[in-house]
């Protein structure tokens, strides 16, 4: 055992485990003491220096900045799919490997919470869920006001027929939707018919949205993209923000070429002032943008088994180093 590992690694975690915290990390225990502090940018700002590897929260920007102050970080460890919340090319150019869990396919067709929110998300739309609720409370009982539409017979638009994407299209089948898909490699579930990027958007009255965020698919929902949608369209996303030109589904959503939407991420959703986001002040005065915390994975089970599997595998990764 090398004088490095007799002394134990340093890890940093400012996840916060807020289920079974004591066994989340054990497969960490023998090699590592790890310090919990609070998902705070600041923080991380002050603290990063002193550890040889960080479990990061994906509440928190770990950008050039803090990176420069990582003196002797060997590796990141983040228990998602995605990594926008990581400046992954700064961190690969200091030589520090990040963990993520975007190719672990038997361990992610384990967990179907995204894809139920964003029917979740789909069905508050088309039923009005929020605006009728806060009717009701106030003593409004208006069932002609909140009447919603059926999707029966719509047609469901999946953007990316990955893992999430064919869950998406098997529960809008149950739904007895007609269901179109557009994916870069060939599918071949039966019921689902493979269509190029132009005729999803034209023939969708539901889109969903299931791509990884890279340099080609940002901003992908833009404003020509939007202005070649079928009118009246509703537009799903809880895969990553920065997929859709926010300004212009603003601009759609006004003028009803978006009858509605719902997002689970936003841009910019590490932001200390999300008040004065756009998106949520149009939403704070308008009932066809739902928009939630980021919250499509967040089950018991997808937090534990991912938050789990990711401890593994740093405990793996540090242990290569000896």
């Amino acid at each position: 055992m090398s004088q490095r590992n007799a002394r134990k690694w340093k890890v940093l975690c400012n996840d916060e485990l807020w289920f079974e915290r004591d066994t989340v990390l054990e497969p960490l225990a023998d090699i590592a003491t790890i310090d919990h502090k609070e998902a705070r940018y600041d923080l991380l700002l002050e603290t990063i220096g002193e550890y040889d590897a960080y479990y990061a929260s994906a509440s928190v920007k770990t950008d050039k900045r803090v990176l420069n102050m990582a003196k002797q970080l060997k590796v990141i460890a983040t228990p998602s799919t995605g990594t926008d919340h990581i400046d992954v090319d700064a961190a690969r150019a200091k030589g520090i490997t990040i963990l993520d869990l975007a190719k672990e396919f038997e361990l992610l067709d384990t967990f179907s919470a995204t894809a139920e929110h964003a029917w979740c998300l789909l069905l508050a739309l088309v039923r009005n869920l929020p605006a009728s609720f806060e009717a009701t409370k106030n003593g409004h009982w208006e069932r002609q006001k909140y009447a919603g539409v059926q999707l029966m017979g719509k047609t469901l638009g999946v953007l990316g027929y990955g893992r999430l994407g064919r869950m998406v299209a098997e529960i809008g089948r149950g739904f007895r939707m007609n269901v179109i898909a557009c994916d870069i490699k060939k599918i071949t579930t039966g019921g689902i018919r493979q269509v190029d990027f132009n005729t999803l958007l034209s023939e969708s009255d539901v889109l969903s949205v299931h791509i990884h965020l890279t340099r080609a698919t940002r901003s992908m929902l833009s404003k020509d993209a939007f202005a070649r949608m079928k009118r009246g369209i509703l537009v799903i996303n809880t895969s990553r923000g920065a997929l859709i030109d926010e300004s212009a589904l603003l601009e759609a959503l006004r003028s009803k070429q978006v009858a509605g939407a719902g997002l689970d991420v936003i841009h910019g959703e590490w932001s200390e002032n999300l008040r004065e986001h756009p998106l949520i002040e149009y939403a704070r005065k308008h009932d066809n943008l739902i928009i939630t915390p980021h919250i499509g994975g967040s089950t018991l089970e997808s937090i534990v088994g991912a938050r789990k599997f990711m401890a593994q595998k740093l405990a793996d990764y540090l242990a290569s180093l000896t």
